[in-house]
């Protein structure tokens, strides 16, 4: 699984900046190093096995050649601890399920060249290609008999545009090409560019091969996950089947299929999203995530329950003020396992039927390898047992077992190689007083390999995007790259952040940027009381929200030696109607249309700020992000260019807003900006 060769870096950008040597009390073979990258490995995905006794997982390493994360599938045995691999080798394999009796493995993988589902014998290890078919496969699930197996995938259609009239091409002419002919409202996506026409639909297949039958139909996307009814006769998922589905991006129902004569009956009919439905067979219930639509930029997922026809609908965790991602129903089904965040740090809960909610049960983590949001999974493992992917500041996730006593056994350790012998980042909490109405605001710093206190060091503020998300006492590449080169990180959960309730997060509610400005400073002056901080070698950045940020810091403050604004909002009105989730933005972030709300957007746009801007500043952005468009990237820079205020840009190639997706691209971005500031950087003293 390990790759060792090494990476040549080059820092592309407005300019070439050199990396600087590293400071002479670091040393450099056990601190980390770009092309560390290239060597990470995580786990994923946990699936338990029906006899509650092993767990397979994705077993997710970087791709040096691919410039990708490769994924093999690896299983654990709960009993003698024995790790071994299942299908392993330069292919992908992934989304692995266990059928109901244990006996065989579904997976999707492209050792065949495209993406397909297949089925392996686990006692002989004979595998049978299932489908064949032209389009990926997705959210796999198995019949309760282990006779079928149901799946979405994309069916295109052709679509043509109203000029019919076009003069025929002469033979050996070379014109430009047909038009593309646009008018639906959702047209693009960050990550897949322009959306194709067609829709995602249901399909089901004998589980030994065949031909698929689709299901649903339609002019929706049916993309959810598959739960079958305990007689096999239908499933259950969650679409939003709405005729103006485009202009409803939180709306989401839960239908029901029938896989006999294909007649759709919806169950839930509320305003707002209810998605991931999961049937208990001991108790005819379905189980399943929702809220009711406040039109709130943030609202925090419950866990309901309801009867197989909808009715009689309970809000289980109505009492915990907290979002959570993800359930599964336990193993007698007298209540749910959750997975959620508290304090920028994910945790397993469980909650009864009648509400009981029981939080903290085990730590999750590890799998936001860039920087350090929440994250992590489980699998539930039996009677009041859990296989989770934990994690800590300094490796990713790997698998363990957490008991009924809380104990935790760690199962795999992918890293060791890696990592044991480095110097890595330590990580320490700290807490403030906003000075805006004395909330506490949480955060968290690094400090440098082979760190002295009695030295002053350079700081970096790193802030995240969302910015209804959450930072936490995470792993993050970045954080460790940027320690390693002698800095102190910082970064923090100012207002907005999720984890800390709902009302929290809404602080900013149409007003964003504002006070989270102030959040973060105070965090600033914090770490700088620390005294091993030094006040004139002070730096920030951010991405998306954290970029938009580290845009307003700047127009409101000369206090930073120098800024990297990476993936930023500009200018909230061109970003209204240029940026992919357009219809979910205008609706929910922005109190009127951008054309109705000019003057509040405006206010809040950093844009408005840039005459006040001295600092030298980069800007950074993947060349096809959707997201946060590179025009905002472009209106930030040109006006920093006409100011004549010192400044950069640079274009990350091949990357949407998910610039640490290619393990290249998050090395250029730590390195771009790492680079930046050592130009701006004093003397240490």
């Amino acid at each position: 699984m390990k790759n060792n060769n090494k990476l040549s870096l080059t820092l592309l950008g407005a300019q070439m900046l050199a990396l600087p040597a590293l400071a002479s009390d670091i040393n450099t073979d056990k601190t980390w190093q770009y092309e560390d990258v290239f060597n990470i490995e995580y786990a994923a995905a946990p699936q338990v096995h029906p006899d509650g006794y092993k767990v397979i997982y994705e077993r997710r390493a970087m791709d040096i050649m691919a410039d990708s994360t490769r994924i093999n599938l690896w299983e654990v045995d709960l009993k003698t601890n024995t790790h071994q691999p299942i299908l392993s080798g330069k292919n992908q394999y992934r989304s692995a399920k266990y059928s109901p009796d244990g006996k065989r493995l579904a997976y999707i993988t492209n050792a065949e060249g495209d993406n397909q589902l297949y089925v392996r014998w686990l006692d002989s290890g004979q595998t049978a290609r299932v489908t064949n078919v032209h389009q990926s496969v997705g959210n796999i699930s198995w019949s309760p008999d282990g006779k079928w197996i149901a799946f979405t995938m994309f069916k295109p259609e052709s679509k043509s545009g109203l000029f019919k009239e076009m003069p025929k091409k002469p033979k050996g002419a070379q014109w430009a090409g047909n038009a593309t002919y646009i008018d639906e409202m959702i047209y693009k996506r960050d990550g897949s560019g322009f959306v194709k026409p067609g829709y995602h639909h249901v399909y089901v297949v004998p589980a030994e091969g065949g031909t698929p039958r689709q299901l649903t139909q339609g002019a929706f996307h049916h993309r959810s996950y598959l739960t079958w009814s305990e007689d096999g006769k239908s499933l259950y998922f969650n679409a939003n089947r709405h005729d103006n589905w485009q202009n409803k991006p939180r709306q989401s129902d839960i239908y029901r299929v029938d896989i006999h004569d294909r007649q759709i009956t919806q169950i839930t009919d509320v305003d707002g999203p209810e998605y991931r439905p999961k049937v208990s067979y001991q108790r005819d219930k379905i189980a399943y995530l929702g809220y009711e639509n406040k039109h709130l930029s943030s609202q925090n997922f419950d866990i309901f329950m309801m009867d197989l026809d909808g009715k009689n609908p309970v809000n289980l965790t109505a009492s915990l003020d907290r979002p959570i991602s993800s359930h599964q129903w336990d193993k007698k089904g007298r209540g749910l396992y959750f997975s959620y965040d508290d304090h920028g740090q994910k945790y397993v809960g469980h909650v009864t039927l009648k509400g009981k909610v029981t939080e903290k049960l085990a730590k999750l983590g590890g799998q936001s390898l860039g920087r350090p949001y929440t994250s992590g999974q489980f699998a539930v493992a039996g009677s009041s047992r859990l296989v989770v992917t934990t994690g800590d500041t300094e490796r990713p996730a790997d698998l363990a077992l957490v008991d009924k006593r809380q104990k935790v056994t760690q199962l795999t350790d992918l890293n060791a190689d890696l990592l044991d012998h480095k110097n890595i980042a330590k990580v320490e909490p700290i807490t403030v007083k906003s000075s805006v109405d004395g909330r506490d605001i949480q955060a968290w710093y690094a400090l440098p390999p082979n760190f002295d206190a009695t030295k002053k060091y350079p700081m970096i503020l790193e802030i995240h995007g969302g910015p209804h998300t959450a930072y936490g006492p995470n792993y993050s590449t970045e954080v460790q790259l940027m320690a390693s080169k002698g800095y102190v990180v910082v970064w923090a959960n100012p207002r907005g952040s999720t984890s800390y309730g709902q009302e929290f997060a809404n602080l900013i509610h149409h007003d964003y940027p504002s006070k989270d400005y102030n959040d973060l400073i105070d965090v600033v002056d914090g770490m700088v009381a620390k005294k091993f901080v030094d006040e004139d070698n002070l730096f920030v950045t951010g991405g998306s929200g954290g970029g938009v940020l580290t845009a307003w810091i700047i127009g409101n403050t000369d206090r930073f030696k120098a800024a990297v604004v990476a993936k930023p909002v500009i200018n909230w009105i061109s970003f209204a109607l240029t940026a992919d989730a357009y219809n979910y933005y205008a609706k929910y972030w922005m109190p009127g249309m951008p054309w109705e709300a000019t003057e509040h957007l405006w206010k809040h746009s950093p844009l408005s700020l840039v005459g006040n801007v001295k600092t030298p500043t980069m800007l950074l952005t993947g060349e096809n992000d959707y997201r946060t468009p590179m025009s905002e990237t472009e209106q930030y820079y040109q006006a920093l260019q006409l100011r004549n205020v010192e400044t950069a840009m640079v274009r990350i190639p091949k990357a949407g807003h998910g610039i640490a997706a290619r393990p290249s691209n998050l090395i250029q971005k730590v390195g771009h900006i790492v680079a930046w500031f050592e130009k701006y950087r004093k003397a240490d003293k």
